[in-house]
């Protein structure tokens, strides 16, 4: 099984991601996999009732591409029990706005996947959006991608996972002590 790391552990992954064909055809539903799916949002706007009719909500999940607009799958969350976004090249930032949208604007509490070219580099960037699991690129150690999440330890902008800027912590902190 494929091993991901999931709220800051590394664990099997129990779902499947699929993918569209080489050409850009998208799968049949009558031909996804057995088990817990993670599908492109093109397959779910298609498809939605048949793969619902199919499956639990906890066996289903949507991926994102990262020219996909995450307002348009809001209203699916009752149906949905993980949302995945893809970073297909290491250079391509668009996944980390869409992740702090779904947390911050669109209040999505379930699994935010981070899917794709997701490095060691970029691990700790993507917590601070929202993410909290992450498919790291199988040709990399998931387990040194790991140590990504405590190189850090002072961050002076605000994000999904600390609003308050290091200013403001720093001010709260100088006031309990009465200097």
């Amino acid at each position: 099984m494929t091993l991901i790391i999931k709220n800051r552990a590394v664990v099997e992954d129990s779902f499947t991601v699929v993918r569209a064909a080489e050409d850009g055809t998208l799968p049949a539903v009558d031909a996804l996999p057995a088990g817990k799916i993670i599908v492109p949002f093109a397959l779910w706007k298609e498809h939605k009732p048949a793969i619902v009719a199919s499956r639990a909500k906890e066996d289903i999940g949507v991926w994102l591409a990262p020219d996909d607009e995450p307002a348009d799958i809001v209203a699916d969350f009752a149906q949905i029990s993980v949302i995945a976004v893809d970073f297909p090249v290491f250079r391509d930032g668009r996944g980390f706005s869409i992740g702090r949208l779904l947390r911050e604007r669109y209040q999505w509490t379930g699994e935010l996947r981070a899917i794709g070219d997701v490095l060691r580099d970029q691990v700790a960037f993507h917590a601070r959006c929202g993410f909290d699991a992450f498919a790291v690129r199988a040709d990399k150690d998931i387990n040194d991608a790991l140590n990504a999440f405590t190189e850090f330890t002072n961050l002076y902008q605000g994000a999904t996972d600390n609003p308050e800027p290091l200013f403001r912590r720093r001010a709260a902190l100088v006031a309990a002590l009465g200097a």
